[in-house]
């Protein structure tokens, strides 16, 4: 099932406070250029919508949020619901994963990266496309903090299992820990979109947590 169209943006709405390029990020990292203090920062890889950027941030407002989202249409309405709520605690970056991790985020400097439902790119020629590769789960391990943490979750089982064993065979990472379903208070308490509408297809989620160890 293919995504449907997007709300349009309201263009009173500025964006500029919740929305980044790659160019506009502080370089070198400094996460008080980016929000305007020090304090703990989570990553989000593939934001889409924005759902889990808007309810974490706004639950945790002693953490700062990074999303990160390829797609700049993507990004622009995921920035939209932030600004519209006036949530200063996170931003969204036009920008590729792979270039945040490897190019611009020091060796640890995140409390958690939260990857949830990524492109499987479903093709065998088109694997090539994948998020996770040996290049990415390394610069994950180099940047999360000790005690840090990664959350993946995916709807596509064969896509679950190949990105664990990247992990597993390519970084020092504790887990995978399991991670249990939690029922949903209401019609959008999810972490995206993607888990929405596939727990209400009745449709399994595969989740997976793993810990960066303490040395």
């Amino acid at each position: 099932m293919g995504r449907r169209a997007l709300r349009k943006i309201d263009p009173s709405l500025d964006l500029s406070g919740n929305l980044k390029t790659f160019d506009q990020l502080p370089q070198p990292w400094d996460g008080a250029r980016l929000f305007g203090r020090r304090a703990p920062l989570e990553v989000e890889v593939g934001s889409g919508k924005g759902l889990f950027l808007r309810t974490a941030a706004s639950r945790r407002p002693e953490v700062d949020f990074l999303g990160i989202e390829i797609a700049p249409k993507y990004a622009r309405f995921a920035a939209a619901g932030l600004a519209k709520r006036a949530i200063a605690n996170a931003v969204i970056a036009i920008a590729d994963a792979g270039r945040i991790f490897g190019q611009l985020l020091p060796p640890d400097s995140v409390a958690a990266v939260h990857i949830y439902f990524p492109d499987p790119w479903w093709k065998r020629r088109h694997e090539k496309r994948r998020l996770f590769t040996e290049s990415l789960v390394r610069d994950l391990r180099r940047t999360l903090l000790p005690s840090g943490t990664l959350h993946f979750w995916t709807d596509v089982e064969e896509y679950f299992r190949t990105s664990l064993d990247l992990l597993v065979t390519h970084t020092d990472l504790e887990g995978p820990l399991s991670v249990a379903e939690i029922p949903a208070e209401h019609d959008m308490d999810y972490r995206t979109h993607f888990e929405r509408r596939t727990r209400l297809q009745g449709q399994p989620v595969y989740r997976a947590q793993f810990r960066r160890p303490v040395e």
